[in-house]
C-alpha cells in the first residue's frame, strides 16, 4: 500500500476512535496474510513506514522546533481507512477496490488500527535447518544438455502462483515453469549464465540449473520470513563462490555458498539511522555485486546506510558504511559500472556510490518518490551520459548526468550529478524505465497509477527528440485478451539480448488471464502475445544476458 496517507494531515482529522476495533483470531490471521502479501513491502512489518507512510495505531514525533507531531491509524478511523485503501492516493498507492473485496477492505481497515504483530527472529541455525541440497554439484551436468540459447532466456515472476516461468526468447515459447518462493522479487544470474537465483518475498531462495535438459531446481534455503534481494560474488577469482541475500524480516543479510546455498554467515543491520536515531527494522532493500572490487553494495532502507561488504575473508568481515539518505530502495549501475545509483525514495533523492573510492559521490534531489528499478542509461544529445529514474509520486522521469572518463564526454562534466531534464509522463505511478544500447527508444511504465488507461499502458520516448510527448501503447488492448473488470497493469519493460524486442508483463488479477506482450522496438508493433493458463500475475522479467551484464 505504497503512499498511504501521503496527502493527509493526521492532526487535522481528530481522534476517530479511542481504541482498536475488535477482531477475532481468524480475522487477524486472514488480515496478517493480506498485509504480508500486499502492504508490508512499503510500510514495514512493524508498520513504521518507508516508501509508504507509518501505519502504527498511534505515533508521535518531536520536530526540530521541539513541538510534538502526533498521528496514527486510530485517528483516521475505519471508514476513512476503507476509503483510502479502496481508492488509493496520489502518493503512489494503488486502488485496492479491484484487488480486495469490500469485506477484505473492511478487515484491513480494522487490522491496521490494532498493534502490529512481531514475527520471530531467524538465525543461522534456522537457515541451516531449512537448507535443501537437492542435486549435489558433482551430480550436475558437465556441459549444457539442451539446445536453448540461454543468453536470450527470460526469467518471469508469476507472482501470486509462487512460480517462475523460463521462456525461450528466440521462440517465444514457455520452456519450463518451476515452483519458487511466493512473489519472487528478483532473479539473478551466475557469472557463467548457467544458474538462475531467485528470492521470494517469503524468504525462500532457489538455484535453478539451466544446463539440464529441462531447467532443474538444485538447492533451496530460507533466509527469513520476508526477503527482496540476492546477488553472487562477481570479482575475478570469486565468480559465484558466494551468494548474499537480504531480508526485510528479520533485518539482516546472509551469506551462502554460491553453488549449494549452504548457509555461512548472518549479519544484522539493526542500528542508527543517518539522523542518529535507533531503528528496530532497517530492511535490506537491494544488493549488487561490484565489478571492480570483491565487494557487495548492500542498501539498508530505513537507516539510509549503504554498506560495502568485502567478501574476501568472511571470518574477519570488513564493511565500509556510507551515510546517504532515507529510505533506500532499488537502483542500478551507471554506464561506466563505477557508480551505483540508488533511490532514497522517501527523501526524494538518488544516492550515487563511488565503488572505486568507497565513498558517497553525490546526493541528487529529485521529484517525489523515485523508483528506478535498475534505471536506464543512455547518451543524451545535449547533456551526455545520463542515468534515469521514474517516480511513484510524480508524473516525470528524471534524467541525471553521470561522470565518464572518456575524453569525448569531458564537455558534460559541469552537469554531473544534476537532474538535467524531466520527461513528462501522463501521471505518477511509474515502477520501471528501460532502454538498450542498440535502441533509440526509452520505455516507461505506470502500473501504480489509479487510472485504468494509464496503468494498462506503457510510454515510449524517442531519444532523438526527448522534447516530444511519448507514444502511448495500450498493452491491455494490444494483448487481444477479453476485457477485465480489474485493472491489468502493464509492468516492467525488458529487452531481449539483441535489443530489438521489448517484453511487457500484463499483470491481471488471480482470476483474469494475464500475458506477456512482445513489441518490436523499431516499429512499436506487437510481435507476439505469450499467454497460457499457467501465466498467472506475471510481474518482473529478467533477460539472462542483460541481467548478467547489467544492460539497461
Amino acid at each position: 500500500m505504497a503512499g498511504l496517507f501521503a496527502s493527509l494531515s493526521l492532526l487535522s482529522l481528530g481522534v476517530a476512535q479511542a481504541s482498536a476495533p475488535a477482531m477475532t483470531a481468524a480475522e487477524k490471521e486472514a488480515a496478517k496474510k493480506i498485509y504480508f502479501e500486499r502492504c508490508a513491502g512499503c510500510h514495514g512489518v512493524l508498520r513504521k513506514g518507508a516508501t509508504g507512510k507509518n501505519l502504527e495505531p498511534h505515533w508521535e514525533k518531536v520536530q526540530a522546533d521541539g513541538s510534538k507531531l502526533e498521528g496514527g491509524t486510530l485517528k483516521l478511523g475505519t471508514k476513512r481507512l476503507e476509503n483510502i485503501i479502496a481508492y488509493g492516493t496520489e502518493g503512489g498507492m494503488v486502488n485496492y477496490d479491484d484487488i480486495l473485496t469490500k469485506d477484505e477492505i473492511n478487515l484491513m481497515a480494522r487490522y491496521i488500527q490494532n498493534a502490529p504483530d512481531v514475527p520471530p527472529e531467524f538465525s543461522l541455525q534456522d537457515m541451516k535447518d531449512s537448507w535443501k541440497l537437492i542435486v549435489p554439484v558433482d551430480q550436475r551436468p558437465k556441459k549444457q544438455m539442451n539446445k536453448v540459447n540461454l543468453k536470450n532466456v527470460f526469467a518471469i515472476t508469476l507472482r501470486d502462483a509462487g512460480k517462475l516461468a523460463l521462456v525461450d526468447g528466440d521462440t517465444h515459447k514457455i520452456w519450463k515453469i518451476l515452483d519458487t518462493g511466493y512473489a519472487v522479487h528478483i532473479s539473478r544470474l551466475s557469472a557463467s549464465g548457467r544458474y538462475v537465483y531467485t528470492v521470494g518475498r517469503d524468504g525462500l531462495t532457489t538455484i535453478i540449473d539451466m544446463w539440464f535438459e529441462e531447467p532443474t531446481t538444485v538447492a533451496t534455503v530460507r533466509l527469513g520470513s520476508d526477503a527482496r534481494s540476492v546477488d553472487v560474488s562477481k570479482f575475478a577469482g570469486y565468480e559465484d563462490k558466494y551468494l548474499i541475500g537480504g531480508t526485510y524480516w528479520p533485518p539482516q543479510y546472509s551469506i551462502m555458498d554460491g553453488e549449494t546455498l549452504e548457509p555461512i554467515k548472518v549479519v544484522s543491520t539493526r542500528g542508527q539511522t543517518v539522523d542518529g536515531e535507533y531503528h528496530p527494522e532497517p530492511r535490506v532493500a537491494s544488493i549488487v555485486a561490484s565489478m571492480i572490487k570483491p565487494e557487495w553494495v548492500v542498501n539498508v532502507k530505513e537507516t539510509g546506510q549503504i554498506l560495502l561488504v568485502d567478501y574476501t575473508d568472511l571470518k574477519n568481515l570488513k564493511t565500509t558504511t556510507i551515510e546517504s539518505a532515507k529510505f533506500l530502495h532499488d537502483g542500478g549501475w551507471d554506464a561506466s559500472k563505477r557508480y551505483f545509483m540508488v533511490a532514497a525514495n522517501a527523501s526524494n533523492k538518488v544516492a550515487a556510490v563511488d565503488t572505486k573510492t568507497g565513498k558517497l559521490a553525490a546526493l541528487v534531489d529529485t521529484a517525489k518518490i523515485p523508483h528506478p528499478g535498475r534505471g536506464a542509461n543512455f547518451v543524451h544529445p545535449k547533456f551526455g551520459p545520463v542515468w534515469s529514474t521514474g517516480h511513484l509520486g510524480d508524473d516525470v522521469v528524471s534524467l541525471i548526468s553521470t561522470p565518464s572518463e572518456e575524453k569525448k564526454y569531458a564537455q558534460y562534466k559541469q552537469h554531473n550529478w544534476k537532474v538535467v531534464q524531466e520527461l513528462k509522463m501522463p501521471g505518477a505511478g511509474n515502477l520501471f524505465v528501460k532502454t538498450h544500447p542498440k535502441s533509440k527508444h526509452f520505455w516507461a511504465d505506470a502500473p501504480m497509477n489509479p487510472e485504468r488507461e494509464v496503468a494498462e499502458s506503457v510510454y515510449v520516448f524517442d531519444m532523438n527528440d526527448l522534447n516530444k510527448a511519448p507514444k502511448q501503447l495500450n498493452v491491455a488492448k494490444d494483448s487481444g485478451l477479453p476485457e477485465s473488470k480489474a485493472i491489468r497493469r502493464a509492468v516492467q519493460p525488458e529487452y531481449n539480448v539483441a535489443g530489438d524486442e521489448v517484453w511487457i508483463s500484463l499483470w491481471g488479477g488471480k482470476t483474469d488471464q494475464s500475458a506477456i506482450v512482445v513489441y518490436d522496438d523499431k516499429t512499436l508493433k506487437v510481435k507476439r502475445v505469450i499467454t497460457d493458463p499457467e501465466i498467472v500475475t506475471p510481474t518482473g522479467k529478467f533477460n539472462v544476458f542483460n541481467t548478467m551484464h547489467d544492460v539497461y
